[in-house]
This record gives C-alpha cells, sequence and structure tokens, in this order.
C-alpha cells in the first residue's frame, strides 16, 4: 500500500529515464526566498506527537503496544499527515491545526501496512528495513496491533484540538469512508482477487482505493480545517488524485526494479498481480507518472499560494518524489 523511499541514485536515474519517456525537461528554480522547500522540520513534529498518541511499551499490555509503536514510529516520510499539513499551510491554516488529523491518517497507514505484510495477504517478511510486525511479534499480535491502530485512529481524530465539533466530525466520517469497503478494504480486496481481464482503468480505481484514498482523505480533512470553498477543495482533490496514482506507479516500478536492500522492503510481491506496470510496460507507466506529477504540480498552482507567497503543496511534492521532481517545472 505504501511506496517506499524516493532518494538515493535509484530514483535519480528513474528520474533521467522518465525525462527521456517525454517528461517536461527540468528548468532553472527561481529566486524565491520566502520558500523553504523543505518540510523535515514537520516529520520532527509529527513523530513526537505520534509517540505521545499511543501508550508507551512499559503500559500494560507493553508487548501489544510495543508492536504498535514498531511500524509507527519507524523511519518513514510521513507523507499522508505532511500532506494534511501541507494543504492547511497553503490555505493560510496553521499547520498544528491539522497535525492530530495527519496522525490519525499515519495511524491508519500503519495498520494497513500491518495488515498487507500478513502471510494471508502479501505475506512479507522486511517493512521500513526491519522485520514487519508478524514476523517480530506473531501473528496475533500484529492483527490486535492493527485493530488498536486503527480504533486510536478514530479517537485521535475525534479529539483533534483546535478543530470545531463539525470539523472534527467530518474527520471521523472522511476516514471511516476511507478505510472501509469502498476505500482500503475494498482495494486492498480487489488487488488480491482481480477479476478476469481487468482494464487499466479498473486497475487505477483499485490504486485509488488502496493507496490513492489516505492522500485524498488528507486533503479533504485539510480543508474542512481551514474552512476551504468548493473551488479550492476541487483543487486539492485533484492534486490528491494525482498523487495517489503517482505514487502507487512509483511502487509498481520499483517493487520489479530495485532490491530489497535499496528499499528496506520486500520486492516482488507484485510479479503476478495486475499493475498499471504490467498492463503499459514500464516505458509508458513512466510517462503516466510524469504526467501524474504535472498534473498534481498544476493542481497546486491553480489552488495559489499562501499569504506569505509559499507553496507547501509543491514543497509536499518535492518530499514525497524527490528527484523525479528535477523533471518537472518549478
Amino acid at each position: 500500500m505504501a511506496a517506499p523511499s524516493t532518494s538515493g541514485p535509484r530514483q535519480a536515474a528513474l528520474a533521467v529515464q522518465m525525462e527521456s519517456a517525454g517528461a517536461p525537461a527540468a528548468q532553472a528554480e527561481p529566486d524565491f526566498p520566502l520558500r523553504s522547500r523543505d518540510l523535515s522540520y514537520l516529520r520532527a513534529v509529527i513523530d513526537r506527537r505520534l509517540g505521545l498518541l499511543v501508550p508507551p511499551g512499559s503500559a500494560h499490555p507493553g508487548v501489544l503496544h510495543a508492536a504498535m509503536r514498531h511500524i509507527l514510529l519507524s523511519p518513514g516520510k510521513r507523507l499522508r499527515p505532511l500532506l494534511a499539513m501541507a494543504a492547511a499551510m497553503q490555505l493560510d491554516c496553521s499547520e498544528h491545526a491539522a497535525l492530530d488529523f495527519g496522525c490519525a491518517l499515519e495511524m491508519i497507514h500503519a495498520a494497513s501496512l500491518i495488515v498487507d505484510d500478513l502471510p494471508c495477504m502479501d505475506d512479507a517478511a522486511v517493512r521500513r528495513a526491519q522485520p514487519t510486525t508478524h514476523v517480530q511479534y506473531g501473528e496475533d499480535v500484529a492483527v490486535l496491533a492493527s485493530i488498536a491502530l486503527l480504533s486510536r485512529a478514530f479517537g485521535v481524530a475525534a479529539t483533534a484540538p483546535c478543530a470545531s465539533e463539525r470539523v472534527r466530525l467530518d474527520a471521523v466520517a472522511v476516514l471511516s469512508l476511507s478505510v472501509g469497503s469502498l476505500g482500503l478494504c475494498g482495494g486492498q480486496y480487489d488487488d488480491l482477487r482481480p477479476s478476469p481481464g481487468r482494464t487499466l482503468a479498473a486497475t487505477e480505481d483499485v490504486n485509488r482505493r488502496k493507496t490513492g484514498v489516505l492522500f485524498s482523505a488528507a486533503v479533504e480533512i485539510a480543508g474542512h480545517v481551514a474552512g476551504a470553498d468548493a473551488g479550492q477543495i476541487a483543487h486539492l482533490r485533484a492534486l490528491a488524485a494525482h498523487v495517489g496514482r503517482a505514487y502507487q506507479i512509483l511502487d509498481d516500478i520499483l517493487d520489479a526494479s530495485s532490491s530489497a536492500a535499496a528499499l528496506g522492503k520486500d520486492v516482488g510481491k507484485d510479479a503476478h498481480k495486475v499493475t498499471v506496470i504490467a498492463s503499459l510496460g514500464a516505458p509508458r507507466a513512466r510517462k503516466l507518472l510524469a504526467e501524474h506529477l504535472a498534473g498534481a504540480l498544476a493542481a497546486s498552482k491553480q489552488l495559489g499560494p499562501n499569504k506569505e507567497g509559499r507553496e507547501p503543496l509543491r514543497d509536499f511534492m518535492d518530499a514525497a518524489f524527490g528527484e523525479l521532481m528535477g523533471a518537472q517545472a518549478p
């Protein structure tokens, strides 16, 4: 459900390949000192908050709490909370207003990874360069940890500070739809049991539900937090749709072409699945990836910079896709 890190020589080479496949050539970065392009400080805030929102391993039942924290606090990009906070910032709202909602999204994402790695699903042994939760703690504890993280996520969203009761209720509703049979669960089901002769459009719909849905939830909730109007919500949704599709295509490409050592997780798990890369071939998949990156940037431009002249959603794109953004216009 999640793609690996996109930094390093492997992704730099992929960026070159994308440019040769038809992506726009890189342009010189403008002299724009107000734009930081570095959201690493927000990752530190997110990590600290996540550590405070789940019980410590010293609290009973300690093994269960340790299993929850095992995947939740392992090194990761925190892209879903980053997207929620970046969207809020671009709408001139404090990033802290979206923090707990973003943490709830990260908990749901972590819960989905635990399930995704189980022997009855992808049967993965490594995730984020460490043993998967069921390998480390056993399948019984892993299942309970996933449920506990999912339950905690809804509690965090329902009590998020700096938000009205209406916004909290809206957020819980968005998260509920994102997780259920029309979201993550349904997408995972169709990924495991593809219908015969599945079309590219159907494959992309599966990707939308199993990967893109949490990116969409991030911007939807950020829009509620910031009091966005209908036009702003439309631009946010368009950006999230492109991001989700691009991220899944990248995950498929790296699963087929990289190594477990480079990615910090098992590879080759998609070899017998119906993926975009299987449907189109690697060159066309890379071209489609570039088109989705360009579409996400266009949506951010249409949304416009915030009052400080910054475009945090572009910063998010840099954080999510690394060197691949070098093939995109600034």
